[in-house]
């Protein structure tokens, strides 16, 4: 649908959406067709507790939209499942990732040829025209209307549920870890009717971290500085240095410890270059968001800073979205630890 027609229009394409039929009665015996809409799914209703609401699913939805929120946490966990064609609009993308033909495939998928607003996202007009019977958000700042979102109660008057990830509630990822990948996995798990899959990745994803943490388990670990290139977001040099999140529950699993963990109680640290260079850095994350040369950006900063241990053993690794909630963390866990920690490998 154009999202140019009507909201009224879409107002009522929704409530098609909901009554399945549009015009047959699911009492009409001689319709093999509204028969089977109107006989409950195996597996269904499923209920949700998402940020206080209760968010009941009918059905597996079949027109999602996934909404930006400067992450690929949701689009990446949908496509771990397999559940790429249930996507009607994906506004998240990376442009890389530590899985071989993710970006490709986050690429190729429909944008529901929506104009952004200010916010980089959808917003509530063409939100409506799109038609969704689920919304997805990073936080709870994808449905504020004071930014231009459709909000939960709005979303929800036109048949469509809405979800908001772990950590999202109240827009403080700061205490964020990996299992909140997991829950993000089989909350999509449940809503769909594939619990099997997202226990499966689950599995494997615990089996391989716990693996590398026990080739690193004892041994020393090393002060990290992560940080994104060429990235930021506030007054001083480095405002884009990482101090808490599921950055750090990686780093531990890795073997190593946030060397600004203390810098700041949020996710992020806006550091003086003065502090950076008082503080010993035994290595460097660097995490690329559309940096299609992130190596070239660490080898920059070991040259800035010749004095860290980091710049002298020249150990840097770039990393991209399996440093995000998602279904990736544990293909950050051992890259990581591999560049920590050689020599157990």
């Amino acid at each position: 649908m154009s999202i140019n027609r009507p909201v009224v229009t879409a107002l009522a394409a929704a409530c098609c959406l909901l009554t399945a039929a549009c015009g047959s009665s699911s009492d009409d015996k001689g319709s093999d067709q509204s028969t089977e809409a109107a006989a409950p799914k195996a597996g269904y209703p499923v209920t949700l507790d998402n940020c206080g609401r209760k968010e009941t699913f009918e059905k597996p939805p079949s027109r999602v939209v996934v909404m930006n929120g400067a992450s690929v946490a949701e689009v990446s966990t949908l496509l771990a499942l397999g559940l790429g064609d249930k996507i009607a609009a994906n506004q998240q993308t990376y442009g890389m990732s530590e899985v071989a033909g993710r970006a490709d495939a986050i690429k190729d998928l429909p944008t529901g040829d929506v104009r952004l607003n200010d916010a980089y996202d959808i917003p509530r007009e063409a939100m409506l025209g799109l038609r969704p019977d689920l919304v997805l958000s990073t936080t709870s700042y994808g449905f504020d209307e004071k930014n231009g979102f459709a909000t939960r109660d709005q979303l929800k008057d036109v048949g469509a549920n809405s979800y908001v990830s772990p950590q999202g509630c109240d827009q403080d990822t700061s205490k964020m870890t990996i299992a909140d990948s997991y829950q993000l996995l089989r909350d999509m798990g449940q809503v769909f009717n594939v619990s099997d899959r997202a226990e499966k990745l689950i599995a494997a994803s615990e089996k391989h971290i716990a693996a590398v943490s026990e080739k690193v388990k004892g041994k020393k670990a090393p002060n990290v500085m992560v940080l994104f290139s060429n990235m930021s977001m506030g007054g001083n040099d480095f405002s884009s240095v990482v101090a808490n999140g599921i950055f750090n529950d990686i780093l531990a699993k890795a073997g190593g410890s946030n060397a600004f963990g203390n810098a700041s109680k949020t996710s992020f640290a806006d550091l003086s270059k003065e502090k950076v260079a008082a503080t010993d850095v035994d290595a460097l994350v660097v995490v690329a968001y559309n940096d299609p040369n992130p190596a070239a950006y660490a080898k920059k900063l070991l040259k800035e800073f010749p004095q860290w241990p980091a710049a002298k053993n020249n150990a840097y690794v770039t990393l991209s979205d399996s440093m995000y909630l998602g279904p990736s963390n544990d293909l950050a866990v051992e890259k990581i630890a591999k560049t920590l920690h050689p020599d157990a490998f």
